[in-house]
């Protein structure tokens, strides 16, 4: 198993196709959702992903803050679905928070989360911050992950 992380530029194109394809197999025709995939956000993006034998077995994107959110934030979080339920899920968030918080020493970081996955998000630290909503078909909540002290709050 081999971490890669990149920023958009030094992805090849064959490493850009198959994000793109892994995105799209698993957001638009898995959970049946057409939507814009390709939104502009890619390019400010650093890309985390596992590979295992030249195979993508997790992925997501990071963005730093002041980009798509106020603050930094993971996003497009997925798993292969061969590679499910063996703890790569977790594995992914560990080393995304972990990018983050302790390489770009971010402080605040936001989730766009589908509803149904807000208890997996919430064993990194991350809460709710907003009600759920409906956004391309699929109920969603806000959730942020706070690193700085919390005395007083």
């Amino acid at each position: 198993m081999q971490w890669i992380q990149k920023q958009f530029e030094d992805l090849t194109i064959q490493e850009l196709y198959t994000i793109l394809k892994e995105r799209v197999d698993v957001f638009v025709v898995e959970q049946n959702c057409p939507y814009p995939e390709i939104d502009n956000y890619d390019q400010v993006s650093e890309h985390l992903y596992l590979l295992h034998k030249g195979e993508m077995v997790a992925y997501c994107r990071l963005l730093p803050h002041g980009t798509m959110y106020e603050e930094a934030s993971i996003g497009r979080v997925l798993v292969n679905d061969k590679f499910r339920r063996q703890g790569y899920a977790t594995d992914l968030m560990k080393k995304a928070v972990h990018v983050l918080t302790r390489e770009w020493g971010e402080t605040l970081v936001k989730l766009h989360a589908q509803s149904h996955l807000q208890h997996f998000y919430r064993q990194f630290g991350f809460k709710v911050t907003s009600d759920e909503y409906m956004d391309d078909g699929i109920l969603h909540v806000d959730m942020l992950l706070n690193t700085k002290s919390e005395v007083g709050s």
